[in-house]
């Protein structure tokens, strides 16, 4: 959902999305015994499409890795189809990718890749958050980095705006850590 929201930021403010891979499982794999069963087995699951992107980004470069994130997902959660393989190959098919990437969803010859690229990700914000995670130039020529915002739906043009604004603004008050609330609702995908 975040990332969507941030694809509606960059068309109403001075913003360019440069996607970098991080994944849930990377995060969580050192607690899994700490999970509920039904999250570990979502975990699990995450582990071939994150790999067949840190493939994709290590092979054809940076510039694939949000058209291939948009790609999944669409398919994932908006058509329903879950991580599969076949949802894996169509994604790979639609941004012009060779299918042959498929075969990294079961191999983990780049995992020490997609650890690396994780780790560069959540060093910006610290171990207790998981993804997505925002970094922006700071005014003191550092980052601010921040995880979420997690909101649903995405919003749209001005409503985009103004959450941006508001997110930069309390992302960036020395001192600040945190705004949370329960969530009442899943993903709406519109």
């Amino acid at each position: 959902m975040t990332s969507r929201w941030m694809l509606e930021v960059e068309k109403v403010r001075p913003v360019d999305v440069r996607w970098h891979v991080m994944s849930l499982a990377v995060l969580n794999e050192d607690r899994l015994d700490e999970l509920p069963a039904e999250y570990r087995e979502q975990l699990a699951t995450a582990w071939g499409p994150v790999r067949v992107v840190i493939a994709a980004q290590q092979k054809f470069g940076d510039e694939i890795v949000g058209p291939l994130y948009t790609a999944l997902g669409t398919r994932f959660h908006n058509q329903g189809l879950g991580a599969t393989d076949d949802a894996i190959t169509a994604a790979l098919e639609e941004v012009g990718l060779p299918t042959s990437l498929l075969d990294y969803a079961h191999s983990n010859e780049y995992d020490a890749e997609l650890r690396t690229s994780h780790r560069e990700g959540i060093e910006l914000v610290g171990q207790d958050v998981g993804t997505p995670v925002i970094a922006v130039p700071g005014e003191d020529g550092g980052r601010v980095a921040f995880f979420g915002p997690v909101v649903t739906p995405a919003p749209k043009g001005e409503a985009a705006a103004r959450l941006w604004d508001g997110t930069l603004l309390v992302a960036s008050t020395p001192g600040f850590y945190e705004i949370k609330r329960t969530r009442t609702q899943g993903p709406i995908f519109d």
